[in-house]
């Protein structure tokens, strides 16, 4: 699935398509540079979900919890500072990532080789002010 979008005024649309296009999808991994909308969109998402608390990058404590309209929770991670990768085992990362809830991870490619088998990658470009964000499961 691809969606092209050229301002924030658009993410609930683009937020909705995603929920919609893959309704049984609980983790989320996010791709692309630095300033391309990332965490904006995560924002989105999660206020679709009906979550409440306030959604931001969680750089530096590497992972928010939050809690969606059912109770249930939504785990946002942000790899950026990691500099090795066992430092995601230092967290434990598998205990969030196969937790059946959804996930969303941001730097995604830090971490790459501990990602579940099945996720839905979704890769972010921006090029003059045009977002294309590109969603495959794998």
């Amino acid at each position: 699935m691809t969606i092209i979008f050229s301002s924030t005024e658009e993410l609930p649309e683009v937020a909705a398509k995603l929920l919609e296009a893959f309704p049984e999808e609980r983790f989320y991994a996010f791709f692309g540079a630095m300033g391309v909308g990332k965490t904006t969109l995560i924002k989105e998402i999660c206020r679709q979900l009906g979550v409440t608390d306030n959604v931001c990058s969680p750089t530096f404590a590497i992972i928010n919890e939050y809690t969606e309209r059912g109770g249930e929770p939504v785990y946002h991670f942000d790899f950026y500072r990691l500099k090795r990768i066992e430092e995601a085992y230092d967290i434990g990362y598998e205990e969030y990532f196969y937790s059946g809830y959804y996930c969303f991870t941001e730097w995604t490619e830090k971490i790459e080789p501990l990602l579940p088998d099945h996720y839905l990658r979704l890769e972010i470009v921006e090029q003059l002010g045009t977002r294309t964000l590109t969603a495959t499961e794998v």
